[in-house]
């Protein structure tokens, strides 16, 4: 299991340096291996990543095993699988086109919207961008709102965090939006990619929680009905704090839509947040 894990990682790292993802040390990677996670070095070009050089860090990013420094935003890493323990893999990376949108004071303009169908069921219906925040706890704090919500992130002026059940997902997650981001800018001097309507995005939600990819798409089904105005039947629960982790969906009673999805997901994390530290 691990030999096959850490093949799966090295394999990833050089795919990323080859496709231009990353340069210099940039860019890591770890992958869950039980109650450890193998995680690559920092210092290190991915293209020179092997099986060998992987670290064996635990869930709170001590090392326990092979040579070398783990890279200093292993704590991204680690909130997410705080928060998402169906996470099986994490990789961060550089691609030119998501990261050009995700340094622009547009990035939300220009990629939160979906405009193809195929991202809604892959990545759901934003796409956010997390502030920019200091390494460490900061940093920590800005994204973890978003990790129940969603399996990929647009890092402020630091590129793209993706998440998924295996390397292989959350690199195709990362490889999605690079692709959307090349469209999206490609479409900028025709005036820009035109979204796709609201409903249309809400009758796509259910596929995505049928195709079961995650635990953001646990939440699918009740965040299209959320953004329809209406709570689906059987799951939601109005006006409760979930437990940790809890599979629970919080909705507030229905209430006027807003235009703006990500502002309504937003929203609801934040009010979900509020909620869970309330005395």
């Amino acid at each position: 299991m691990r030999r096959a894990l850490a093949s799966e990682i090295a394999r990833a790292c050089h795919l990323l340096h080859e496709r231009g993802w990353v340069a210099n040390h940039d860019g890591n990677v770890t992958a869950r291996d039980g109650a450890r996670l193998l995680a690559t070095p920092t210092a290190t070009s991915k293209r020179l990543v092997t099986e060998a050089s992987l670290l064996e860090v635990d869930l709170r990013g001590q090392v326990m095993g092979g040579t070398g420094k783990v890279f200093g935003e292993l704590g991204l890493h680690l909130v997410v699988y705080e928060r998402r323990p169906d996470v099986g893999a994490v990789v961060h990376a550089h691609p030119p086109m998501a990261t050009a949108v995700a340094s622009s004071p547009r990035a939300e303009a220009i990629l939160a919207r979906p405009f193809l169908p195929e991202a809604v069921v892959s990545l759901g219906p934003v796409v956010p961008t997390v502030p920019l925040a200091l390494p460490g706890e900061a940093a920590r704090q800005a994204l973890a709102p978003w990790c129940e919500w969603v399996d990929v992130v647009l890092l402020a002026n630091h590129g793209v965090l993706a998440w998924g059940a295996t390397v292989e997902q959350a690199l195709l997650r990362l490889e999605l939006v690079e692709h959307l981001a090349r469209i999206a800018i490609s479409a900028e001097p025709l005036g820009g990619v035109r979204p796709l309507p609201d409903a249309f995005v809400e009758s796509l939600m259910p596929a995505r929680a049928k195709a079961g990819l995650g635990r953001a798409a646990d939440r699918a089904v009740e965040v299209a009905a959320r953004l329809a105005g209406t709570p689906s039947a059987g799951k939601g629960v109005v006006a409760c704090a979930p437990a940790p982790h809890s599979s629970t969906v919080v909705l507030e009673p229905p209430r006027a839509r807003e235009p703006d999805l990500i502002a309504v997901v937003r929203e609801e994390i934040m009010r979900a947040l509020r909620e869970s530290s309330a005395p």
